[in-house]
């Protein structure tokens, strides 16, 4: 009897390591290419506002981060650097800078949505046509699925 209670704990702790696995691989597996270095270099620089992201917001951690600089432009939105790999991630715009879940949920429902990040490598978002970046201060990247921060900068 205690065989096989053993032999199911790990079976059952080896099914878990295993899906763990996967939710962070299968992003990463199925990461369309990231932009060209040199294009998003030649967009940050056209870019009004530029900020580096900071590793050491109170809402990071080893699973939830990223680097790099966020360039913000009247049409687009450029990262160079690069992110924790993860599911469904979404960027924002926001009129104040938060720096963790607890802070960002109160303010979601008011916080501009721009669009889906697909690569973690850079990337570059369009803005709407609606939208106009100095009515924000914040460029803030959320992870959906989880309901987690991922990162923020302050870009005015």
């Amino acid at each position: 009897m205690r065989k096989l209670l053993f032999q199911s704990a790990t079976h059952i702790v080896a099914l878990m390591i295993g899906f763990g696995l996967g939710i962070y691989f299968l992003p990463i597996i199925t990461a369309p290419a990231s932009p060209d270095t040199a294009m998003l270099e030649d967009m940050a620089a056209k870019a009004l506002y530029k900020k580096e992201l900071s590793s050491d917001l109170r809402g990071n951690d080893f699973l939830h981060w990223g680097k790099g600089t966020i360039s913000v432009s009247p049409s687009q939105i450029i990262h160079q650097g690069s992110l924790a790999p993860g599911p469904d991630y979404k960027l924002y715009l926001l009129k104040d800078f938060v720096e963790h879940e607890d802070e960002f949920l109160p303010v979601k429902s008011e916080a501009q949505y721009i669009g889906e990040i697909k690569t973690f490598e850079g990337f570059v978002l369009s803005l709407p046509e609606n939208v106009d970046i100095k009515d924000y201060t914040t460029v803030l990247i959320w992870c959906e699925a989880f309901s987690e921060f991922i990162t923020a900068a302050k870009y005015r």
